[in-house]
């Protein structure tokens, strides 16, 4: 085995100032983080700049979830390997460099695959934010410091909007990509010299889970997303939309087969999921990703479709969202190392999912009504406000430090399968409702939207679309409360308990069957 300059302490805080560290490391995951929303509100704006319709339009968003999920579980044994710090300098390298490409890309087809690009990078730095937490902060006080990136998770993807319409007004849409290099160097500057080098451990890497792994995915979310474009029939010769679909689902069985009888050491520790809460925490989290990824399409393609808005008044929609969300983070904080997080958590996709509802109750077209969105919009922030650091808290409570990049690497990689699984349903049923509502059905709304702002006679239309659209993600995030309700007590783990010694061993212990 390998090992690092530092070892486990009894008190890791003052051996790594991990707090330090860790606002260094919030620089770049709020940053990738934005990226995942900050592109709905530009869609209408990229559909007229580069010539293309809703779906194409919306693969730049699955494109880049696609590619941020898939490796996770790669990527968070990487920073076990070669030190989080590494891992998390290179992908924020990538990512920056990737938004250079997309901010310069001429055509729908470059822009997607510059954002295939810079999905990759955010894998590589998202399991290691969580990893440093995990192996830095013992658990009394990692409490407080997931309440810190759960609020930056959660701020992150609502503020991404509002950004996001500012930049498209003033800028143009290319800007919400340019905007990254300036925040990535800062970013990178500080993971240099805050960031500790940690222990690391040697990994054999399951490349037979690596390979079905990614084609289960992308067979699936192919699927999903492109079912209603070729009417859920033939895509080419013997290829079928259920046909990928149902591909899909037997190859991640497969793989999850294969996880469990692998001689090697596996990508997916289904070990892991003997923890109760850890598993919950990993449903209650894809159930998030859906909800997040798939209500900011319908809202904004409304706001700027139907009541002719600019992106910047359409992002200003959202401003309580994010308001509510930050101002209740430090709280909620708080609150999560002295309640139980079941009833943080339950509360918050409760909150969640009852927006969402009423969003699809008073979407109409009428633009004299549009002040009354703020109150859901409002909710909405509270809700989400007390999901991210509940469920994240709960998740990585017991890992033991040998296992920090391991269940990092699963909890975000889960949190990503479900934000591109989301997408990808919320274009197919998107697609699906306007085919029925609209006058000539999707094919009429896609050369409506690529023009602006949408006739009047199709504006009742497409409203009921996004109304009925909007109910996806709050089923989505009514699973995920049903679901934090089964939460049980956090204990803590015999590795923390540990004298230095012994946690030293424990580490070991624990990774030995990992060892090359």
């Amino acid at each position: 085995m390998k090992s690092g300059p530092e070892r486990f302490p009894r008190d890791v805080t003052h051996a790594y100032k991990p707090w330090p560290a860790l606002w260094a490391l919030v620089v770049g995951f709020f940053m990738i983080l934005v990226d995942t929303t900050i592109v709905s509100v530009a869609n209408p704006r990229i559909m007229q700049g580069l010539h293309t319709d809703i779906n194409s339009v919306i693969w730049v968003t699955s494109a880049y979830l696609l590619t941020y999920a898939v490796p996770l579980l790669v990527t968070g044994r990487l920073g076990d390997r070669f030190g989080p710090k590494r891992i998390y300098l290179l992908g924020l390298v990538v990512f920056t460099l990737a938004s250079a490409w997309c901010g310069f890309s001429s055509s729908i087809e470059m822009l997607i695959a510059a954002r295939a690009v810079q999905g990759l990078g955010a894998s590589l730095l998202t399991p290691q934010t969580m990893s440093v937490i995990t192996r830095t902060f013992p658990p009394h006080e990692r409490g407080q410091a997931m309440s810190l990136w759960g609020a930056t998770a959660a701020v992150a993807t609502l503020v991404g909007p509002i950004l996001g319409g500012f930049l498209v007004d003033g800028l143009g849409w290319e800007w919400i990509f340019f905007v990254n290099i300036p925040v990535g160097i800062v970013g990178f500057v500080l993971a240099w010299r805050l960031v500790p080098d940690l222990e690391t451990h040697s990994h054999r890497f399951d490349i037979p889970g690596v390979v079905l792994w990614a084609i289960g995915m992308t067979c699936l979310v192919f699927g999903i997303q492109e079912g209603e474009t070729y009417a859920w029939g033939q895509i080419w010769g013997p290829i079928s939309v259920w046909g990928l679909i149902v591909t899909g689902l037997v190859v991640l069985g497969i793989f999850v087969w294969w996880q469990r009888v692998g001689r090697g050491e596996p990508l997916l520790p289904l070990r892991l999921f003997r923890d109760r809460n850890f598993s919950l925490a990993n449903t209650a989290i894809a159930m998030v990703g859906v909800a997040i990824t798939s209500n900011s399409l319908p809202l904004v393609f409304y706001y700027q479709l139907v009541l002719g808005f600019s992106p910047t008044r359409a992002a200003l929609q959202l401003v309580p969202m994010a308001v509510f969300s930050g101002g209740l983070a430090p709280v909620v904080g708080r609150l999560v190392d002295c309640v139980h997080t079941r009833y943080l958590a339950g509360a918050g996709l409760f909150g969640m999912a009852a927006a969402m509802v009423w969003y699809a109750v008073w979407l109409v077209p009428d633009e004299s009504l549009w002040w009354r969105l703020l109150l859901p919009s409002g909710l909405m922030g509270i809700g989400s406000a007390f999901t991210f650091s509940p469920i994240s808290a709960t998740a990585t409570h017991n890992l033991a430090p040998a296992d920090a990049g391991a269940g990092s690497g699963v909890y975000n990689s889960v949190r990503q399968v479900g934000a591109v699984l989301g997408s990808a349903a919320i274009a197919a049923l998107i697609q699906a409702r306007l085919a029925v509502t609209l006058p000539g059905g999707a094919a009429a709304g896609s050369r409506a939207e690529a023009a602006g702002r949408l006739p009047e006679a199709l504006q009742a239309g497409f409203t009921a679309a996004m109304a009925s659209s909007m109910l996806l993600p709050a089923a989505a995030a009514l699973v995920g409360a049903v679901v934090s309700l089964f939460f049980v007590e956090r204990t803590v783990n015999r590795a923390w308990r540990a004298t230095p010694a012994t946690t030293t061993e424990t580490a070991n212990a624990d990774s030995a069957p990992a060892e090359a």
